[in-house]
């Protein structure tokens, strides 16, 4: 029960959607390096398309399951090859910090937080016996981890994939998933033929696009990640994109696994229609991976409508339910679709995990970037049917061609996923269409031979008199429903500033908006909580994140200085000058810890692992059981950073009851935050407004600042 214990505290909310803070290229980036574009240009990969890329090499077996160890699965790097992989055995192994440097850098993220003088003190107690009651021994036993057991890898991934996400038991969807919204494509034709809708035009340019992307992937052909301004620029792990196409998790007792199939073998895609589940073809079978005309892959996608309106869909259980709910209830069900399903069932499901993507087609219209978000992050009360939340990508396209993407990270963030939306997003339905054109579209199977409906086949063994299956479903949807209306969805577009104002006032955009984040929460709340940001740590052999704390005696100054509330005190030159000043300090200590983050220096993934490296019943640091220590890293604000041009917004769920979700783009002249939390505490709308008031407050005191005559001395 102790080493229990220390789980819940060393792990708590770490599932958090790491979300895949990616660092200096895109932001599901992190600040560690900040910029719009993902880390590997798109005008190199469209070079690399143009190159003669060798064809798909089958794997040595047609499907692995990962257990979350990237280990496992790392010699698929070597026989794939390429320049995906050609960086993976030059880099470095994710450090250890000392322990000296953790405690001197949690300290003072901790003490804000303090609910009295005494609870300070206590905490500063407990730091200064940390190593006297155990730790230096931990961190010895850490050490030789990641020298010994661990040496090739990183001594925290695979703790990290299983603690942090295969044996979470929570449902994926709200919890783990993020979501992405897609910009619209302005070249849609105004008027959709008779034959198909905006939604199947847009899905067939998507599919299209993916298909060029799978291709780069599968044969190691796509360019490796990398970061930095200058030459030679540090190289990312490439681990994730394995479990990026054919793959999907799989729930079990206890902890799920994650298979990934051959791509060599699957020239399949999954679409999702009112609830029922196709296979077609989008890439050519001759093992090349190339894409099918773009004429081919619209046949195909409206011919998954038409089937599903003949169905009605009355005939079969809404199965997608089941991938909602807590994850044993689902491995429970899973076991009742094989034995009611026998065979046909396995080979059902096996199609399904083994398509390169899902796509959902919804028959939803939304208008709203709001509307539109709540759609891509959980289907909604409307769609929520039409998911199979396991899938690694769900790419979801409404009637009226708005799209975005639904990811399932437990054993990929989000950078990678990023690189992929900004490739497929990059060229339009008239550049798709234009390219396509120069292929024939004749030769193909009819799109009647192609489709396939999958679970047709089971239809009478899931509905029949033994079967347990639409009980299931029934309870995994009353349980969807009950978790999509407890949830608060707020989109605030803020069009006063972005990005350029916020260089010219001489900030770190990333930071300053943190300290606004910071301000906005402070008034929300009356007091400051514990806030993560995600940082990459790519750089290193399969690395994931470090958390970097926006909390620090720098942000708690400048929020208490400002107030609760606005005090209208700018024209008071004294006033306004410490404000200015004390809001510099703090997104300066903001920028300085995410760059130790960035290089795995910051003191949460630490302390996991010095936790975890405790055994079974013994005795551990008293810091450990501190309800200031618990408090400063029950992340109350989960923050996350991505600016893509061609994102008009993007989320997640919250990760403590008591918290919200705050994912936000900084572009050039306007940001963007998605604030999600339970809705019983009324907060999206609050905190909307408030961080409207404090970046507003904030560049009126900036402005002033600079108009203001300088002093004579």
């Amino acid at each position: 029960m102790l080493r229990q214990g220390i789980y819940r505290l060393a792990i708590n909310n770490t599932r958090h959607k790491n979300k895949t803070v990616l660092p200096a290229s895109s932001s599901i980036l992190s600040s560690s390096s900040t910029s719009a574009q993902p880390p590997t240009s798109p005008p190199s990969i469209l070079r690399t398309m143009s190159t003669n890329i060798p064809p798909l090499k089958p794997w040595p077996k047609p499907m692995l399951e990962s257990r979350g160890d990237y280990r496992a699965e790392s010699h698929l790097e070597t026989h794939i090859g390429g320049p995906l992989y050609s960086q993976q055995s030059s880099l470095p192994k994710l450090p250890i910090p000392s322990i000296s440097d953790t405690l001197s850098r949690f300290l003072p993220t901790a003490l804000p937080l303090a609910k009295s003088v005494e609870e300070a003190e206590t905490l500063k107690e407990a730091v200064k016996r940390f190593e006297a009651e155990g730790a230096g021994e931990l961190q010895k036993r850490l050490a030789e981890r990641k020298e010994g057991e661990m040496k090739e890898s990183s001594w925290l991934q695979f703790w990290w994939n299983t603690l942090g996400y295969l044996q979470v038991r929570d449902p994926v969807v709200v919890n783990v998933s993020y979501f992405f919204h897609f910009s619209d494509d302005g070249t849609l034709p105004e008027h959709a033929s008779s034959s198909s809708t905006h939604g199947t035009l847009r899905a067939a340019t998507l599919l299209y696009n993916t298909a060029h992307f799978r291709r780069l992937v599968a044969t190691g052909a796509l360019p490796h990640e990398a970061i930095g301004r200058k030459e030679p620029k540090t190289p990312l792990c490439s681990v994730a994109y394995k479990y990026m196409f054919n793959a999907c998790r799989i729930p079990r007792k206890n902890e799920d696994t994650y298979r990934i199939y051959d791509p060599s073998l699957h020239s399949h895609v999954i679409v999702a229609v009112g609830g029922r589940f196709y296979s077609l073809d989008f890439v050519e079978k001759d093992g090349s991976g190339e894409p099918l005309p773009l004429e081919v892959i619209e046949a195909r996608l409206a011919k998954c409508v038409e089937l599903s309106k003949k169905s009605g869909g009355g005939d079969l259980p809404l199965l997608g339910y089941l991938t909602s709910d807590n994850r044993d209830t689902w491995a429970e069900a899973r076991e009742e679709l094989i034995r009611v399903g026998g065979v046909k069932m396995e080979e059902a499901l096996k199609v399904l995990e083994s398509g390169a993507v899902l796509i959902c087609l919804d028959e939803e219209e939304p208008v709203s970037k709001k509307q539109a978000s709540e759609i891509f992050w959980t289907g909604g009360l409307k769609s929520g049917h039409n998911r199979w939340f396991d899938k690694s990508i769900q790419l979801v396209c409404t009637k009226n061609g708005k799209a975005g993407m639904n990811g399932e990270h437990s054993m990929m963030d989000g950078m990678p996923v990023v690189g992929y939306c900004d490739f497929i997003t990059k060229r339009s339905y008239n550049d798709v269409l234009v390219e396509s054109s120069a292929k024939s579209s004749g030769g193909y199977e009819s799109a009647d031979d192609n489709v396939k409906d999958i679970f047709a086949e089971c239809a009478g063994e899931l509905t029949s008199t033994g079967s347990n299956v639409a009980s299931h479903v029934e309870k995994s949807k009353s349980n969807f429903d009950n978790l999509i209306s407890s949830h608060e969805l707020q989109v605030q577009s803020f069009q006063g500033y972005g990005s350029n104002a916020i260089k010219k006032m001489g900030y770190s955009p990333d930071a300053y908006v943190q300290m606004a984040m910071q301000l906005a929460t402070y008034r929300l709340w009356g007091e400051q909580g514990g806030t993560y940001e995600a940082t990459q740590v790519r750089p290193f052999l399969h690395g994931r994140t470090e958390t970097t704390r926006s909390v620090s005696p720098a942000s708690e100054a400048f929020v208490k200085t400002m107030g609760i509330r606005p005090k209208r005190d700018e024209m008071d030159a004294s006033k306004r000058a410490e404000k200015v000043a004390l809001l510099r300090e703090a997104v300066n200590s903001h920028v300085k810890y995410i760059g130790l983050a960035a290089n795995a220096m910051g003191v949460d993934r630490h302390f996991l692992g010095l936790a975890l490296s405790a055994k079974e019943g013994e005795a551990v640091p008293s810091l450990f059981s501190h309800p200031l220590y618990a408090r400063s890293k029950t992340w109350r604000v989960s923050t996350s950073h991505l600016t893509h041009p061609r994102f008009d917004s993007w989320g997640y769920g919250e990760v403590v009851p008591d918290g919200v979700g705050l994912a936000y783009s900084i572009h050039p002249n306007n940001c963007m935050f998605c604030i999600t939390s339970l809705r019983e505490h009324d907060w999206p709308e609050r905190l909307s407004h408030l961080l409207e008031e404090a970046l507003v407050e904030m560049q009126t005191l900036n402005e002033m600042e600079l108009a203001a005559p300088a002093s004579k001395l």
